[in-house]
């Protein structure tokens, strides 16, 4: 039978004294926030009658999680990620900020240090049987339509396995392959020359598929390829677009599909020219759109840990 103890003063004043809410030392916005967290979970271990053999097994499950170094991965899956991204549309929309191009998630595969470009960077520096060439193209504008110059636009994809490098685990890839950055000329115009990627999951021994699987769910992404893009006068905008046609555009586990996010893939003669692998190739127009700082500051830079490397 269900016992209830989550309002009783033993159980409050442990929650005080375990977040320290009372205490001289410490952060305070910590505290804040450790106390609210614990509360709701001592209150869902009330209310859904949580067994002890469950805590123990969550706890357990929080050091595989660990173990794994999936936690990023985790929030994407779980939507934590684009809940985010909801919340920081909101608060444009509140203070009447719009035309820009959509944010969408990060993902955790980016990785710093990419050589940066002028114009044009081609990034398939490992060769790939199994994937065709692709061109991504576009300008980057401010909400007046006018080119940005000195913008900065990094690209970042999987190869033909779905595996990004720098975290291949097959060790096939090089730091760099796949990923780069261009810095924009006075037309705004940015180029990557690459291959295209694929849909990919996570790692099906991981404890991110292992919740999932608890849950009935898949964790698949359809073919996508990751942005930023930071200029001094403008906001830094964190996107990713989808491959159109993948079968999984609106059926992501990690839920970054939006609308307008799915450009056009064109079919392309005359790669061989441009330094291709082939003379045929998929070239896909992403146009980006930056929006003014706020109040003189750039308001949408996260500060999470990511990887970098050196070329």
């Amino acid at each position: 039978m269900s016992v209830k103890v989550f309002e009783t003063a033993e159980v409050q004043d442990l929650l005080k004294a375990a977040a320290n809410l009372e205490g001289s030392n410490g952060s305070a916005r910590f505290q804040q926030i450790v106390h609210r967290l614990l509360g709701d979970l001592f209150k869902a271990i009330d209310d859904l009658d949580i067994t002890p053999d469950e805590v123990w097994a969550g706890v357990n499950y929080l050091n595989k999680l660990g173990q794994d170094g999936e936690a990023a991965l985790l929030a994407a899956g779980l939507g934590l990620e684009k809940y985010l991204d909801i919340r920081m549309d909101a608060e444009d929309k509140a203070v009447g900020l719009d035309g820009g191009t959509p944010r969408t998630i990060e993902g955790p595969l980016y990785v710093a240090g990419a050589p940066v470009r002028d114009g044009t960077s081609k990034i398939d520096i490992n060769a790939d049987t199994e994937a065709g060439p692709l061109v991504i193209h576009g300008v980057v504008k401010g909400t007046d339509g006018q080119p940005v110059a000195n913008a900065v636009v990094e690209c970042w994809h999987a190869n033909s396995k779905g595996f990004y490098s720098h975290f291949d685990p097959t060790g096939a890839q090089t730091d760099f392959n796949l990923r780069g950055a261009v810095k924009t000329g006075a037309d705004g115009k940015y180029e990557f020359r690459t291959l295209m990627p694929v849909g990919y999951g996570c790692p099906p021994h991981g404890s991110t598929q292992q919740l999932l699987n608890s849950l009935g769910r898949h964790g698949n992404r359809p073919a996508h390829v990751h942005f930023f893009v930071t200029s001094e006068s403008h906001r830094k905008l964190t996107t990713q677009f989808n491959i159109e046609g993948d079968p999984l555009i609106w059926d992501d586990f990690a839920y970054a599909t939006r609308e307008e996010l799915i450009p056009h893939v064109v079919e392309k003669a005359g790669g061989a020219a441009l330094g291709l692998k082939e003379d045929a190739y998929k070239s896909i127009e992403f146009d980006v759109t930056l929006t003014p700082l706020v109040q003189g500051r750039d308001n949408q830079i996260v500060n999470r840990l990511r990887a970098a490397a050196t070329v």
